[in-house]
């Protein structure tokens, strides 16, 4: 592959975001989000900059500052409803299934700022299974950039966080791994410029090898 370069790592848990990193839900969400910016009189390209990777109050709260936060929350709930009945559009990101299949018998966790509904619904609809250990929305207390998730996602698996890599596509995802003492394969064009420790395109580029003493060793081509 031209111009293409090589970065492995080694670990022994992996924290998988969800969308834009397994399921590109891209359609459905800015769907969602356009019709919630017109309802409120906010210019929806200042909701592309903040919407991904965050809970929906925590994107609230950045674009309307001076609302109350139980407003927000109470939106939030709205939105999750209107975001997990709004699965038209949704596909796996490519190489999804097949990165999926090759974690199935080693350590790794579901790590995503949607509730457990709209988790599923999306996975069911990029036909994905969910990942037997996850922590959702109803898991945290903060929102990614916060890295609660990622350290809950770590404790789950066993391991300390510098021995877990986690696989975002988002600035407030890419922020929260950094913050929890994790490095960080950033999957996508919106991961490419945001300094992650490592960038693939997407999951076709990844080959996962399991090692005899029960790490994981990644083998990323960018």
């Amino acid at each position: 592959m031209p111009n293409s370069s090589l970065t492995t790592l080694t670990a022994r848990g992996l924290l998988l975001d969800m969308d834009g990193t397994l399921v590109n839900s891209d359609a459905a969400v800015e769907r969602v989000w356009r019709a919630w910016a017109a309802e409120h009189g906010v210019d929806f390209a200042d909701v592309l900059k903040v919407v991904h990777g965050r809970q929906g109050y925590s994107t609230m709260a950045v674009l309307l500052p001076d609302r109350p936060m139980e407003e927000n929350h109470a939106d939030n709930r709205d939105m999750l409803a209107r975001e997990t009945a709004e699965t038209e559009g949704i596909v796996p990101v490519p190489g999804a299934p097949e990165f999926m299949a090759a974690l199935a018998a080693l350590p790794h966790a579901l790590v995503t700022s949607a509730d457990i509904g709209l988790a599923t619904a999306r996975m069911d609809a990029a036909g994905l299974p969910m990942p037997d250990l996850r922590v959702t929305a109803e898991s945290v207390s903060a929102s990614k950039p916060d890295p609660e998730g990622f350290l809950k996602g770590a404790v789950e698996l066993g391991f300390a966080p510098a021995d877990c890599v986690v696989f975002e596509d988002s600035p407030a995802g890419i922020e929260a791994g950094r913050a929890a003492g994790m490095r960080v394969v950033g999957v996508g064009e919106r991961a490419a410029e945001l300094e992650p420790t490592a960038h693939v395109p997407d999951l076709t580029r990844i080959r996962i090898e399991a090692l005899p003493d029960g790490a994981i060793r990644l083998h990323l081509t960018d």
